[in-house]
């Protein structure tokens, strides 16, 4: 199965509704995603369940604000990119806020994603770092 960016959106989408079963419909078990910096999230997380603790833990940490709009989509053979803008504060800190560009590489496999990098350009990355400190 070619990726595609409709593929694309609907990995994001399946993320979104916290449903494993449809989660792994896009999302391979023995995927693995790196998350840059040098924070309490940052490195690399290992299978599918280890993301998904991830994205939990930055829900919880953000208090469900954390927002990632689209802003465009390349695709090559068995990658994607997505760029995005990310948005959202601390739980318990409305003032302590994220607002940043993004880039997502993603490595796919029959259909999946295996691997996942995030890019973050600029003094971005030590926004990053402060944002999750």
């Amino acid at each position: 199965m070619r990726v595609n960016e409709d593929r694309l959106r609907k990995a994001y989408d399946a993320l979104a509704t916290g449903d494993r079963n449809v989660i792994a419909e896009y999302w391979a078990e023995d995927m693995a995603w790196l998350v840059p910096g040098h924070n309490q999230l940052s490195g690399w997380k290992r299978g599918l369940d280890e993301f998904l603790t991830f994205m939990e833990k930055v829900g919880i940490l953000t208090d469900n604000s954390f927002q990632m709009s689209w802003e465009g989509v390349i695709i090559t053979g068995d990658l994607s990119a997505d760029i995005r803008h990310n948005t959202g504060h601390r739980a318990g800190d409305r003032n302590k806020r994220l607002d940043i560009d993004v880039v997502h590489i993603l490595r796919w496999r029959d259909g999946k994603v295996v691997e996942g990098r995030g890019v973050i350009s600029g003094d971005g990355t030590a926004q990053f770092d402060e944002f999750w400190s």
